[in-house]
């Protein structure tokens, strides 16, 4: 084999990935970005452009627009909406990965004949739309739902339940919808752990607690950085959980832009938090990176 030929069997490899991120990520984030430059108008569509890709690169830099990102950052209601999302998309994060370890943990401690069996009851939830289970969420949660009447039958409250149409419903819909997202990665990353070494700290008179906190958890922190970013990352823009699970206290960004951009019609100013929104989102996929990167260099 030549190396031209290895070349091209190589580029035949990594070429469609890089092709479906520029068709699928760079060129739509190019015309999100552009139209974030313009300005909004009674229109179809509701924006002017402010400037042309064919003039030349100093008049181009010249005709730049970023009143709207500066309209953003005078806003109180767009900051204390990513506030808001990053905060609830924190919580949830963190309630999907207390309540996913021992899930995890436990399909992988079961024996080999039961993992595909539990595998598949984690996946199940995806053969059903994503609407109709928020939707089903909705008759639960309601106050006339079914989990205030079971409480209430089994004379556990008086009253039924308030939590439809508030923050605590939308963590509820987050973690539900999210859960497997953070399951699978923990699963095969606590699944390769190999169980001698656990044997091993047992022998040497390590206690089962401390076992799993000194050589288990350690080991399966690659799962945990990669679930909680899996789940972090579309929680902080969600948009449906909290239009249908949550109140109008219930502040994030990705209602926000929704508003923006069909009540308002305000198309740039919409691209633009969406551009800011992506910038957010970009720090943690860095971090989680640099971590990989820190762990290949130990390991070699």
């Amino acid at each position: 084999m030549t190396a031209k030929t290895a070349d091209y069997r190589r580029w035949y490899v990594i070429g469609p990935p890089y092709l479906w991120l520029l068709v699928l990520f760079l060129i739509p984030f190019v015309i999100v970005f552009k139209l974030s430059l313009s300005q909004v108008a009674t229109a179809i569509p509701p924006y002017t452009p402010t400037f042309s890709w064919a003039t030349g690169l100093t008049a181009f830099i010249s005709q730049l627009n970023f009143d709207n990102y500066s309209f953003i950052f005078g806003d109180p209601l767009y900051i204390n909406a990513y506030i808001s999302s990053l905060k609830i998309a924190f919580l949830s994060t963190l309630l999907t990965l207390l309540v996913a370890y021992p899930m995890a943990y436990g399909m992988a401690r079961a024996p080999k004949s039961w993992q595909p069996t539990l595998m598949m009851l984690v996946i199940l939830p995806f053969w059903t739309s994503f609407l109709i289970r928020i939707y089903a969420w909705i008759a639960i949660l309601k106050p006339e739902g079914f989990l205030s009447i079971f409480l209430i039958k089994l004379g556990l409250i008086s009253e039924p339940l308030q939590i439809m149409n508030t923050t605590t419903a939308v963590y509820i819909g987050i973690v539900y919808s999210y859960l497997p997202f953070m399951i699978l990665p923990l699963y095969a990353s606590l699944e390769k752990i190999n169980p001698s070494l656990l044997e091993a700290a047992q022998d040497l008179g390590s206690q089962p607690w401390r076992a799993f906190w000194q050589v288990t958890f350690p080991l399966s922190l690659p799962g945990v950085f990669a679930g909680c970013l899996l789940v972090f990352i579309p929680a902080v823009g969600e948009f449906v959980i909290p239009d249908l699970l949550g109140g109008s206290e219930t502040l994030m960004i990705g209602k926000t832009l929704w508003t923006e951009f069909f009540n308002n019609r305000d198309w740039p100013l919409a691209s633009a938090v969406a551009v800011l929104l992506l910038l957010v989102l970009i720090i943690p996929i860095v971090l989680f990176q640099r971590q990989q990167e820190l762990e290949r260099e130990a390991a070699r």
